[in-house]
């Protein structure tokens, strides 16, 4: 499936650019579009502000990483609907299985939408017991600049294009990285049905 080659973004991160092609992308981005039937995009709020977030979100998989006023946290039902979330895609799975090697399967599939001027500021990716398992990343639909950096907020940071078909993965000694997005390229995808982008994040959560 990932019929790119690996290249090394900075120690423990790594991008397989364009490693998914034209027809698996349509055929993911169909699937996911069938699945937010039954677990629709919502918009998030920040703990306590209640600030909304930039970004819409969904999940599949058995649990889903929800944000509200009291917290960061995951849950096995849609925040909205409250009904369990979707399976995750059986394509994610594999690509979870060849790109990481982890020994044991992602417990969710953050699915965040990316439309005008939404972005997602530097955090760290850290209410998951299971520290020792890298995170996905699987870009779908319109160009996004991806920064990543160190497990300092101040400490220096990098900063990559991502392009519909990119698969992204950052583990061990950038696992606890901040990183963020920092501005979607308008106009570079007609992929996602009324434009923008999807980005799929996999995660283990129990060790």
């Amino acid at each position: 499936m990932l019929r790119a080659s690996k290249l090394t973004v900075a120690d423990g991160v790594f991008l397989w650019p364009g490693a998914l092609d034209m027809k698996t992308q349509s055929d993911l981005v169909a699937e996911i579009f069938r699945k937010i039937e039954d677990a629709p995009f919502y918009r998030p709020v920040m703990p306590g502000s209640g600030k909304a977030f930039s970004v819409e979100e969904t999940n599949f998989g058995p649990l889903g990483w929800i944000s509200d006023r009291s917290g960061y946290r995951y849950e096995p039902a849609h925040p909205v609907t409250k009904r369990p979330w979707p399976s995750i895609p059986k394509l994610l799975l594999n690509l979870w299985d060849e790109a990481t090697g982890y020994a044991a399967p992602p417990e969710c599939c953050l699915v965040n939408l990316y439309r005008g001027p939404a972005k997602m500021g530097l955090h760290q990716d850290r209410d998951e017991a299971a520290l020792g398992a890298p995170v996905l990343s699987v870009s779908l639909g319109e160009e996004a600049v991806f920064r990543i950096g160190v497990t300092s907020r101040k400490g220096p940071t990098r900063s990559v294009k991502l392009a519909s078909g990119d698969v992204l993965t950052f583990g061990g000694p950038a696992r606890l990285a901040y990183h963020g997005i920092d501005r979607v390229v308008a106009g570079t995808s007609r992929l996602i049905p009324g434009g923008g982008r999807i980005n799929l994040t996999l995660r283990r959560i129990t060790s």
